[in-house]
Parts: structure tokens; sequence; C-alpha cells
């Protein structure tokens, strides 16, 4: 694969991320589907092609053999209920409660959270650049979601309290996957981890229970663009983009995401979003790119998994 392949096929991953959670969007208030079934059916389909197409790859063995350490088993389990679903969940939550492109920019107030937790944990130390990246997600957060005035919120409450929870879950998704993802292929853990998040979540809303029959044909084609395109496809892109490209490089082109959130947000669900709102996405996206250029690369454990 050359350079050029691989940008295209970062760029197109995240454009598929940010274009899926406004398709979920329209499924939640047009449609009326219910975030528990969604995130269930998303999860479990994604993670079963995932490990298909890793299946046909060298690393087949893989597939099973992570079962086979107890202490890896463990860790799998762990980061696919607090890491995998807890992500999947609370995005999908504060889009049902608010907006794509609210929830996608909290969603990415994480690499903040990670900044602000090494230095409590006294891991690293407080640089001119990390005061700069923690201000810009405090201020855009503060624009974003109250417009610029104090006296109400131009986001409802439970939509921002999913997106912070969103954060903090990809956050701890980002640490804890470290060790997994240094010894097994990055295909293996986040199929196995979305289909154990899948599992659990089926206890709550089993995905066969759900009354599809009629909706009319456009729902199904947002559903399959949510579970093909906006899950499946632009995660396994992004893995196919770091044959060419540096982490550093993807994580970069990787800030397209929340950008193609609020653009078709905005303009094709028309949301409204006032003139601090922008200012505020502005912040949070700079933020992103800034953390993208900070160090030469990135470790394993950043990979990009919506």
């Amino acid at each position: 694969m050359n350079r050029w392949q691989g940008i295209v096929l970062v760029i197109t991953g995240a454009i598929f991320w940010g274009i899926g959670g406004t398709a979920s969007q329209k499924l939640f208030q047009q449609y009326h589907i219910e975030v528990n079934w969604l995130v269930t059916t998303r999860l479990l389909i994604a993670g079963l092609l995932l490990l298909f197409i890793q299946f046909f790859n060298k690393g087949r063995s893989q597939i099973f053999a992570v079962w086979k350490n107890r202490k890896i088993a463990i860790q799998l389990v762990i980061f696919g209920l607090l890491g995998m679903l807890a992500v999947q969940y609370t995005y999908m939550a504060s889009i049902k409660h608010g907006n794509a492109a609210v929830a996608t920019l909290l969603q990415y107030l994480a690499p903040a959270m990670i900044i602000i937790y090494l230095i409590v944990r006294k891991q690293t130390v407080l640089a001119r650049r990390d005061l700069l990246t923690v201000s810009l997600a405090l201020i855009g957060s503060f624009f974003l979601l109250t417009n610029g005035t104090f006296s109400q919120l131009s986001v409802p409450l439970p939509a921002i309290v999913w997106g912070i929870l969103s954060g903090v879950a990809l956050a701890f998704y980002t640490l804890y996957a470290a060790s997994l993802l240094k010894q097994y292929d990055s295909l293996v853990i986040v199929g196995w981890a979305m289909i154990i998040g899948s599992f659990a979540l089926s206890f709550i809303h089993p995905p066969w229970r759900i009354h599809l029959l009629n909706l009319p044909v456009e729902a199904y084609l947002y559903l399959l663009f949510v579970i093909l395109f906006g899950t499946m496809l632009a995660f396994w892109f992004y893995i196919e983009s770091l044959k060419s490209l540096s982490p550093k490089e993807t994580s970069l082109l990787g800030s397209v995401e929340p950008l193609a959130a609020v653009i078709t947000t905005v303009f094709w669900l028309k949301e409204p979003f006032g003139t601090f709102q922008w200012g505020g996405s502005a912040c949070i996206i700079g933020m992103i790119i800034l953390l993208s250029l900070k160090e030469k690369g990135t470790t394993t454990s950043e990979k990009r998994t919506a």
C-alpha cells in the first residue's frame, strides 16, 4: 500500500465515523430506534465481521489464542465491558439526548482527560503545550455547551452528562488497551471486545427483540450504514492506513471525524448551531490537532476504535 492510499483510507474512515453518529441521531429521533438495541446490534455484527477479516489474515491463530491465557482473558473482558461497551453506549446515549456534533466533540475531550490523569498520577509533568491543550478543551466545551451565556444550556443536560462520560470511557479505553494491543492484533482485541460488550448488553435488550417491519426503506439504509460503514469499515480502514502512515499522521487526519459530525448535523439534520458553538468546536478540533502534532509517534493504545 502506498502513502496516498493510506491517506484516503484514514480520511474515509474518519468521515464514516462522523456521519455514522449523525445517522444514529436520525434513527433515534425520527424512527425511534432504541439505544440499547442499536448498540447491541452494532457491536455484535461489527465484532463478528472484524474477526472474520482477521481469519483471512496471517494472525488467524490469535482469534482463540487470546482466551488461553487467564490473565489476558480477564483483561479482555474488563476492556470489553468498561472500555468498548462504555464508550459505545455513552456516545450513543449522548446523541439520543442531544445531537451527534456535541456528542462527538465531548468524546474528543478524552485526550485532555488522559493528560490530567497522567499529571495527577505523576507519570508526566505539566508542559506549556499540555496547559494550552487543556485550556482549549475547557474553553471549547464552555462555548459548545452554553453558546456563550450562563443563563441557559444550549444542549440538554443528559446529553452533556453522557457526552462527558463518553470522554471518560474513551480515556479509560485508550489507557487500558495498551498491554493488550502489544500482544495481539488490534482486530482480535477490538473484535472480541465488541462481542463481549454486545453479549453483556443483550441481557438488557436482546438484538432480536425489536419491531423493524414497519420501518421505511430509508431507516434500513441508515442502520446498514451505522453498522457496516460507521463501525466496521471505519475501524478497518484506520487499521489498514497504519501500514503506510505513522500513528501521528493517522491521529491528525482522524480529526476529520468531529468536523464531519458537526457539518452533517448542522447542514443535514438542520440542528441549530450558534456562533459561540462554532468557536467552541474550533477550539476542540484545534486541541485534537495540537495533540496529534505533540509527539513524533503515538503508542499502540492510541488507535481509534469508534
